[in-house]
């Protein structure tokens, strides 16, 4: 059976041409037959996944479903979920079992989502590759040898493959819309505040914000429309009221003035991959929109600012992990000093301890106003660039990555290489704005991303953009091989 989007499985199931239980039967048995190839998915969770299927159907019959009731979807591993183990890829975490469900994963269930499973990542979201988690790298589906991004890549290569038709994930500095590119699919970060942080394991806690991907604008739309809204469990929750998102999708772009800044177009861009976006913002000239030329100067520095701010962050955030609540604890320790070095120096792997390390250095007396300070000075300056820059267009549009996937193992040992795959990206986080990324094209056979980033609380435009950018071009309905 064709997995399809989630706005063809909610048709199927609304005109009961199909039941849940046989959607996520076929999902749970696409998962078994090339997950193997993938390593998307961390845990897999069929008992409970059928029986959710079966109070989804049984919810349908009784007149009482909503449009996302019997829709089998999986969940990124850094959220919390009540009786499945919640790993965030990390040895740390390999056996925690949460109490409770996450904020995004208590709400897709309210409305009746099924949860098959929970994917692969980077070690607590820290990675551009996928290849940091304790479980393994994730492959890319259009070349088992590529990096599908990251960290969310399980969630990615799940919905690129054909395993489920969506899955969530959180974007700290383009976490979303970098494996949503290298994938081929559509990934959502929403702005800031915009989706309950409550339940997901904290990476960089001013940074982080979950999103979903899909393979269209609609069925993002269809997603985002449950997921966001305010959760006073969220001390960073946005009281802000929620737009109808699906409804918004047929919004006309004529007039629509769309900004293309000088800086996404650097010597760092891989030359096919401008060509592709450059082919990409004239289908949305021809659809009606406005471009014009914006420039966002400090936007260079955003890569620097982010590996300052994000690890100080995550120094303080993954404290928590000492061996003594919960988590892994180190064995045959004689004192208390001894098991908290020895449960980390065991518990992290190599891209964590060196985030950790480079965030205490930059917190430190005598380190804190050179570093620390001073990035958080430029994070400002580069949110005023973007704040100046939609004083004169709507949305800003760009290129998502630097290029397209690139082999697993290149960039391993180059921290600076893997972090500038970001380097489009970050912009949007250090300033707490939405932005998506669509597929426009391939380079090699593999695809490229569209990025579209949008002012606070704008996610119906970007959502809009996004979809008639879909309307008029079919790159989104490009599968890989034995993805349906």
């Amino acid at each position: 059976m064709s997995i399809g989007t989630v706005a063809s499985q909610a048709a199927a199931l609304a005109a009961g041409n199909l039941s849940s239980r046989e959607l996520t039967r076929a999902a749970l048995d696409e998962i078994e037959a090339r997950d193997g190839t993938l390593n998307a998915f961390i845990n897999v969770c069929a008992e409970s996944a059928m029986a959710a299927a079966t109070a989804a159907d049984e919810l349908r019959a009784a007149g009482r479903a909503g449009p996302l009731t019997g829709i089998p979807i999986a969940h990124k591993d850094i959220f919390c979920t009540r009786g499945l183990a919640t790993t965030c890829g990390s040895r740390m975490l390999a056996d925690f079992v949460p109490p409770y469900d996450a904020t995004v994963v208590s709400r897709l269930a309210d409305a009746g989502v099924v949860c098959v499973g929970k994917t692969n990542m980077d070690e607590f979201a820290m990675g551009s590759s996928n290849e940091t988690s304790y479980f393994g790298a994730v492959r890319n589906p259009w070349d088992p040898a590529k990096s599908p991004g990251g960290s969310s890549g399980g969630s990615a290569a799940a919905v690129a493959g054909g395993l489920v038709a969506a899955a969530t994930g959180t974007d700290t500095g383009g976490s979303i819309r970098q494996p949503a590119a290298l994938t081929g699919i559509t990934g959502v970060k929403p702005t800031y505040g915009r989706v309950s942080r409550f339940g997901m394991i904290a990476f960089a806690s001013s940074l982080d914000q979950a999103g979903v991907l899909t393979r269209t604008a609609e069925d993002a739309a269809m997603l985002l429309a449950v997921m966001a809204g305010f959760d006073p469990r969220d001390s960073t929750s946005a009281d802000v009221p929620v737009a109808d998102y699906p409804a918004t999708l047929g919004d006309s772009l004529e007039g629509r003035r769309i900004g293309v800044p000088t800086e996404f177009f650097d010597d760092g861009l891989d030359d096919e991959c401008a060509t592709l976006v450059r082919a990409a913002l004239a289908e949305l000239e021809a659809a009606g929109a406005l471009l014009r030329e914006v420039s966002l100067p400090n936007l260079p520095l955003s890569v620097p600012t982010y590996y300052i701010v994000a690890p100080a962050e995550a120094s303080s955030n993954l404290s928590r992990f000492d061996g003594v609540r919960f988590g892994h604890r180190a064995e045959a320790v004689t004192e208390l000093n001894e098991m908290y070095s020895l449960t980390r120096q065991q518990g992290f792997g190599d891209e964590v301890k060196r985030r950790i390390m480079t965030g205490t250095y930059v917190l430190s007396a005598g380190y804190y106003d050179a570093y620390y300070l001073q990035a958080q000075k430029v994070r400002q300056l580069i949110a005023d660039d973007f704040r100046k820059a939609f004083a004169e267009v709507d949305l800003i549009a760009g290129p998502t990555a630097p290029t397209a996937a690139f082999a697993l193992g290149d960039k391993v040992d180059d921290p600076v290489q893997m972090y500038l795959n970001d380097i489009y990206t970050i912009g949007a986080n250090l300033a707490g704005l939405p932005g998506a990324s669509v597929p426009c094209g391939f380079t090699g056979g593999l695809p490229v991303g569209l990025q579209l980033v949008g002012p606070a609380f704008s996610e119906s435009l970007v959502l809009n953009v996004a979809h008639q950018y879909q309307l008029a071009t079919d790159w989104h309905e490009r599968r890989p091989a034995g993805a349906d």
